[in-house]
């Protein structure tokens, strides 16, 4: 006889309902009992600092934006539109403008060979300046970052040609009849004399020097230019050597104890820690040197364009300040684009 088995279906286990599912449902199924729905739970948005940051810049900004919109605008708008347009003088008074297309261009940049050599000049001589400038304010705040008795007088000092070249103290300064007669005067032979403020030294005295030196002239006149502008480098350094120091000062000593203890040199820790550290600070202070120096009073190509507009050239005008504007924006990229290739930005995290 065979034992038959008697096979008993196996149970499935049912799977555990996690707890973190399972205690929303039940207090769904209450709340519906008791008839009132469930509230959904609002998650608060946390706004980073960085964008309360942003926020901030922007309020403080704001007036600018606004003036910018409301009055540069529209003068920005009028002068593009005198460019290419031609002043007709209407009988009964007023005026109509005819287009004439790229002619005030052309007139600007060929028919006008006094334009392009004041733009050349002026070009040159600010290739100049602009490494001295920002040289110089770069050595005199490294100097002023040192710790020395007096050294607050001694950067109020060196800002205070930034405060006396703006605004009402610059009108003051170019109605000062006694200045102007101190600046041109004759001696008793009739010869007149310059004033040391205008003229240091002279092309002989620096052929004089490198006499031994196998120097051309270019770099003669170069150098006798620099000396003589030394005054106008040194009152258009006051900005860029407070942002030089705002950056000495935000690297940490920490940094410059461990140079110290690990034996280098004060020459050795300007190239591998000040200089790298302070390269966004140089990039920053040479695109403003270069807009600052481009757009000045004192500006050889600025004063030419300002002469042709008061001649009664308006169109003309217009059309060589855009001509200029364009070389600014030009040059401006190109610093930029240069420099943006050796900085070096500390990480914060």
């Amino acid at each position: 006889m065979s034992k038959e088995k008697k096979s008993t279906p196996k149970q499935k286990k049912a799977a555990p309902t996690p707890v973190a599912t399972a205690v929303p449902v039940a207090n769904a199924q209450a709340a519906l009992v008791q008839g009132s729905p469930v509230a959904p739970q609002k998650k608060r948005k946390v706004v980073s600092l960085d964008k309360k940051k942003a926020r901030a810049g922007w309020f403080f900004v704001l007036p600018f934006v606004i003036g910018l919109i409301l009055i540069y605008l529209p003068i920005i708008y009028d002068s593009i539109k005198l460019s290419f347009n031609e002043i007709i003088p209407v009988r009964g008074g007023g005026f109509k403008l005819d287009f004439v297309g790229f002619a005030n261009y052309k007139e600007a940049l060929f028919d006008d060979p006094d334009f392009v050599t004041t733009l050349t000049g002026g070009l040159t001589q600010l290739f100049i300046d602009i490494p001295a400038i920002v040289i110089f304010s770069l050595f005199m705040a490294v100097m002023l970052n040192q710790k020395m008795i007096g050294r607050a007088a001694f950067r109020a000092i060196f800002f205070v040609p930034v405060i006396l070249s703006t605004g009402l103290m610059a009108e003051i300064d170019a109605a000062n009849i006694l200045q102007e007669n101190m600046q041109s005067t004759e001696n008793m032979s009739g010869a007149q004399v310059e004033n040391g403020t205008t003229q240091i030294v002279s092309a002989m005295e620096v052929s004089a020097l490198f006499e031994t030196m196998k120097v051309g002239t270019g770099l003669v006149q170069t150098v006798t230019n620099l000396v003589n502008d030394v005054y106008n480098i040194i009152n258009r350094s006051g900005v860029q050597m407070l942002i030089f120091l705002a950056g000495l000062q935000s690297i940490s000593p920490h940094i410059y104890e461990a140079c110290s203890i690990d034996g280098a040199t004060t020459w050795e820790t300007f190239w591998k820690i000040t200089f790298p550290m302070i390269s966004p600070m140089i990039l920053v202070n040479t695109v403003y040197t270069v807009i600052d120096s481009f757009t000045g009073t004192t500006n050889s190509v600025m004063s030419f364009i300002q002469g042709v507009y008061d001649g009664g050239s308006k169109t003309v005008s217009s059309a060589m300040a855009w001509v200029y504007f364009a070389i600014v924006i030009a040059v401006v990229g190109i610093v930029s684009a240069i420099l943006s290739a050796y900085i070096f930005y500390q990480r914060r995290d």
